[in-house]
């Protein structure tokens, strides 16, 4: 395929000396493709050096915008998130999308989530900022359960006595929550406690469903599941918070 310039006009438009319509159309079926196959998000960088030569960013996103809209009437979508672009399923298909995947979703306990949320909405945090908050030990446990759901990293260290440790949220975080960046979290005051949070894992396959953003990061459940348990100097939790 021949350079597409990535020019002033929207993809569809013929202006003189810029792509003809059949190389613009590969082009999209390409990325569609790639997309649909990758299993995860792919950065519009990375889309544009599918091509030889690579096309200009620009020109990607455009594509993707266009692709994006001629997916919308259908129960599968494109969306940006933290890592990229991907497509999964729309929210009213994920009743049915359960039924391929019935085991039970992981459960976390109040203590995971009251860490997470804090983590969240206060980054970076050392353990010290945590405890003052939430006002108990923070378990080594509950720092290992997000570090291992890769929901959380260390990303430095403040330069006190002991240099801890300063944590922050992950791309993959954001990819579960389907967003694009920190700032696109729910406003505290808009979060409602009574509900329980069901966050998917980023789609495998472009059938699988979205998480639910509306939800809040805090729940109550009379039950916990193994492994989502405080350590020592953590009061036992008995509210958990569901996710897949």
């Amino acid at each position: 395929m021949s350079e597409i310039e990535s020019g002033d006009r929207a993809p569809g438009g013929a202006q003189p000396g810029l792509a003809p319509e059949s190389e613009l159309a590969e082009a999209k079926g390409v990325l569609e493709a790639a997309l649909l196959v990758a299993g995860e998000p792919v950065p519009a960088a990375q889309l544009a050096r599918l091509f030889e030569p690579p096309l200009a960013v620009d020109m990607v996103k455009r594509l993707l915008d266009d692709i994006a809209l001629e997916w919308r009437p259908r129960k599968v979508e494109l969306v940006q998130v933290a890592s990229g672009w991907r497509f999964q399923g729309k929210r009213e298909v994920q009743p049915y999308i359960d039924r391929l995947t019935p085991e039970k979703p992981a459960r976390y306990s109040r203590a995971v989530m009251e860490t997470l949320a804090i983590i969240a909405y206060q980054q970076p945090v050392t353990r010290g900022d945590i405890e003052a908050i939430r006002g108990v030990a923070v378990s080594t446990n509950v720092i290992k359960t997000l570090e291992d759901r890769q929901w959380i990293e260390a990303v430095g260290h403040r330069e006190t006595p002991g240099r801890p440790a300063l944590y922050a949220t992950t791309r993959a975080f954001l990819d579960d929550l389907g967003l694009r960046s920190i700032a696109e979290l729910p406003a505290l005051a808009d979060l409602d406690t009574s509900q329980l949070l069901e966050m998917p894992d980023a789609p495998t396959k472009a059938a699988e469903a979205p998480s639910a953003l509306a939800s809040p990061i805090l729940g109550s459940d009379p039950t916990a599941e193994p492994g989502a348990a405080a350590d020592r100097g953590e009061p036992a939790a008995s509210a958990t918070q569901t996710f897949h």
